[in-house]
C-alpha cells in the first residue's frame, strides 16, 4: 500500500510568504516552488529508472530462466512493459504539460503510484521466483532486490515519500516470502528486512532534506534585486549541479560555499548571534581582512562602526525573531586599516521546515564612492544654479526694461524678439528654482515655516494672481460654490507654491475656452483642495510615473505647452513634508482632478 504521506504531503502545503510584502521582501520561499522543483527532479530521473529496471529485468530473466517457469517469466514481462510504458507516459504527459509548475502536487501524486507501481512488480518477481530456486538462486535474487532498493535511493531522493512506495512495493512482498517460507534461517531474515527498508528510507529523508534546503537558498537568491542578475544565473547553473549530485548528503553546505566564492559582492553567513561562520574573497578584499581572522567573530562588533545606529545588537535581535529578510540597509562600517566606508546590505536568513534558523547571509557592497559621486553631483547642481540665477535675473530685468519702453520704443520686429528672450529666460529662470527646490528637499536642507492662516484665502489669492497666466491659454477659473472657511497651520510659502502649480498645471492642459473649477471640501479634520480641469486626461502608461522628476508624457500637447517637469514633483514632497497627501483622479466627462489633503489646525 502506498504510505499516505505520498498522498497527502502536498495537500498540506500552503504559500508562508506574507501577502503584504513583495516578492523581494518575502520572509520564506512559496513552498509550492520548492515542490515543483523537486517534482521536476523526480520525472528527469524516469529514464534513468526505466533503464535500470530494464537491463536488471534482463539479467535476471537470463539468470533465473527455466522452462518450467516460461509462461510466468513472459507475463512478469507484460506486467514490467505496462509499467514502464505508463511510466513513460506520464514523463511525456508531464513535459507537456503547462500545469507543471502550478499544480505539482498532482504531478506529484501521479509519480508516486507509478513508483509504487514500479516497486510492485519486483516484489511480484520476489514473491513468485524466490521459492521456485536454488539455494543459489535464491541467494542472487535476494543480493538483487538489496541493490535495486538502495538503488533507488538517488532516483527518487528529490522526495522520501516517493522512495518509501517504491521500496514498500519491493520489501513487503519480499519480506513475507521469507517469513512463510518454513526455514528458520529465511525468518530471522524477515525480521531484518524492515530495519534494513527502514535506514533506507532514513538516508532518502536526509538527502530529501538537502534537496529542501538547496531549493530554498536558490528561491533566496532569486528574490534579490536585478543588481544580482548576473549573480542568479550563475546561482542557478550551482543548483542545476547540485541536483546532479545527489548522492552528496552534504551538497548543500558545499553548495554555499561555491556562490559565496563567486559571487561579485561581499557575502558573510552568519548564525542567530551574528557571528562569522564564513566569508567570501570578495568580503576580505573590502574589509581587508583574511576569512580565518573574521570566521568567529562577531560580524557587528567586528565591521559596524560603533557609531552606526541601523545595524545594533537590539536591531538585530529583532530581525532574527522576525525572520524576514532585509534589503538595502546604508551603514557606516570600518576596514581592519581603520578607513571608514559605507555599505549596503541585504539580509536573508535561511529557515528549515520546521521554521528554525539554519544561518543567515549577509550580502553587502561598498557604496562609498557611489555616494561621494552623488553627493557632488547635488553640490556641482547647486553651485551651478546659483551660478545662472545671478545673470539670468539681471537679463531679465533688463529685457523687461526694453519690453515696457522705458528706454524708448522699440521696433516691432525688436520687441517680437525680445519679447521671445524674456519667456525663455524666465523659463531658464523657473527650472533653475525648481531644480534648487528638489535639491533642498532631497539633501533635508528645506526649512518650513508654520503659520496659522485661512486656506480658502490662499486659494482666492492663487486664482487671482495665476488668472493672467490662465488667460494666455484662454482659459479661466472659476470656484465650485462658495469656498468654505479652513484654518491650517502649514508653511504658507510652500502651500501657495503647491496651489500655483496645479492651477497652472490645468491651464496649460485646458481646452480653449475651458474652465477649470477649484472646489474645497472639510473632510474629518482635513481640508480638501481639488483643481479640476477638462483636458485630455492622464495616459495609463505614464501615471505610476506622473510624481517623479522630469516626468512629462510623451505627446504633441505635452511638447506644445512644455514645462520643466519638476513642479507634480516638488508639490507632492511639499505636500508629504507638511503631513498631507497629492494625488489624481479621472473627471466624470473627461478631465483630471488633482486634488491634496493637509491637516486643519486643532483647537
Amino acid at each position: 500500500m502506498i504510505p499516505s504521506s505520498v498522498l497527502s504531503e502536498t495537500s498540506s502545503i500552503a504559500p508562508t510568504a506574507d501577502a503584504g510584502v513583495s516578492s523581494l521582501d518575502s520572509a520564506k520561499t512559496d513552498p509550492t516552488l520548492i515542490l515543483a522543483d523537486r517534482v521536476q527532479q523526480l520525472y528527469n530521473q524516469v529514464p534513468v529508472a526505466v533503464g535500470a529496471t530494464l537491463v536488471l529485468g534482463a539479467i535476471a530473466t537470463f539468470e533465473l530462466y527455466e522452462s518450467r517457469l516460461h509462461e510466468l517469466i513472459v507475463f512478469w514481462w507484460v506486467v514490467v512493459a505496462v509499467i514502464l510504458l505508463a511510466q513513460l507516459g506520464l514523463l511525456l504527459a508531464f513535459r507537456r504539460s503547462e500545469t507543471r509548475n502550478s499544480e505539482p502536487q498532482q504531478w506529484h501524486r501521479w509519480l508516486g503510484l507509478a513508483a509504487f507501481a514500479g516497486g510492485s512488480a519486483w516484489g511480484f518477481a520476489a514473491a513468485v521466483f524466490f521459492p521456485a530456486h536454488t539455494d543459489e538462486q535464491q541467494v542472487f535474487l535476494a543480493f538483487m532486490l538489496a541493490g535495486i532498493v538502495s538503488g533507488g535511493v538517488p532516483i527518487y531522493a528529490a522526495s522520501w515519500p516517493v522512495y518509501a512506495a517504491y521500496a514498500a512495493g519491493i520489501i513487503v512482498p519480499f519480506t513475507y516470502v521469507l517469513g512463510t517460507f518454513g526455514k528458520v534461517l529465511f525468518e530471522v531474515l524477515a525480521l531484518l528486512v524492515p530495519f534494513f527498508y527502514a535506514a533506507n528510507v532514513l538516508v532518502a529523508y536526509r538527502i530529501n532534506r538537502v534537496f529542501n534546503d538547496g531549493y530554498r537558498l536558490r528561491h533566496a537568491y532569486g528574490h534579490l534585486t536585478g543588481d544580482y542578475t548576473d549573480l542568479n544565473q550563475r546561482l542557478e547553473g550551482q543548483i542545476a549541479e547540485l541536483m546532479e549530485a545527489h548522492r552528496e548528503v552534504d551538497a548543500s553546505g558545499r553548495k554555499l560555499a561555491l556562490f559565496a566564492e563567486r559571487a561579485p559582492i561581499a557575502v558573510f553567513e552568519t548564525d542567530g548571534n551574528a557571528t562569522v561562520l564564513d566569508v567570501n574573497p570578495v568580503a576580505e578584499n573590502i574589509f581587508g581582512y583574511p576569512a580565518i581572522e573574521l570566521t568567529g567573530r562577531n560580524l557587528l562588533r567586528t565591521l559596524i562602526s560603533a557609531g552606526d545606529p541601523t545595524l545594533s545588537n537590539d536591531w538585530w535581535t529583532t530581525f532574527i525573531r522576525k525572520g524576514e529578510p532585509v534589503t538595502n540597509m546604508r551603514v557606516q562600517c570600518q576596514r581592519r586599516d581603520g578607513l571608514e566606508i559605507t555599505c549596503e546590505f541585504s539580509l536573508t536568513p535561511l529557515v528549515n521546515d520546521e521554521g528554525d534558523l539554519l544561518s543567515v547571509i549577509a550580502q553587502g557592497r561598498d557604496v562609498t564612492q557611489q555616494l561621494a559621486a552623488e553627493r557632488l553631483k547635488k553640490e556641482f547642481t547647486s553651485t551651478l544654479s546659483h551660478e545662472l540665477r545671478t545673470p539670468l535675473t539681471s537679463i531679465i530685468g533688463s529685457l523687461q526694461l526694453v519690453n515696457s519702453g522705458v528706454i524708448g520704443e522699440p521696433g516691432k520686429d525688436i520687441a517680437e524678439l525680445t519679447a521671445i528672450a524674456e519667456r525663455n529666460a524666465q523659463r531658464l529662470l523657473d527650472l533653475i528654482n525648481d531644480l534648487l527646490d528638489i535639491e533642498k528637499i532631497e539633501s533635508g536642507k528645506i526649512e518650513l515655516h508654520p503659520e496659522v492662516f485661512a486656506l480658502d484665502d490662499l486659494v482666492r489669492e492663487a486664482i487671482t494672481l495665476n488668472r493672467a497666466y490662465a488667460e494666455r491659454f484662454k482659459v479661466r477659473y472659476a470656484t465650485t460654490g462658495e469656498l468654505p472657511a479652513a484654518q491650517v497651520n502649514v508653511d504658507r510659502k510652500r502651500l501657495f507654491q503647491v496651489v500655483t502649480n496645479l492651477l497652472s498645471n490645468a491651464a496649460k492642459f485646458s481646452p480653449e475656452g475651458g474652465e477649470v473649477e477649484i472646489s474645497m471640501e472639510d473632510r474629518d479634520g482635513r481640508a480638501y483642495v481639488g483643481i479640476h480641469d477638462r483636458g485630455p486626461g492622464i495616459p495609463e502608461d505614464f501615471r505610476p510615473r506622473i510624481f517623479s522628476r522630469f516626468a512629462q508624457a510623451d505627446s504633441a500637447t505635452t511638447r506644445q505647452k512644455s514645462g520643466t517637469g519638476l513642479g507634480l514633483s516638488i508639490s507632492r514632497r511639499l505636500v508629504e513634508l507638511m503631513r498631507g497627501q497629492i494625488g489624481f483622479t479621472d473627471r466624470a466627462g473627461g478631465g483630471t482632478t488633482f486634488w491634496f489633503e493637509i491637516p486643519k489646525r486643532s483647537d
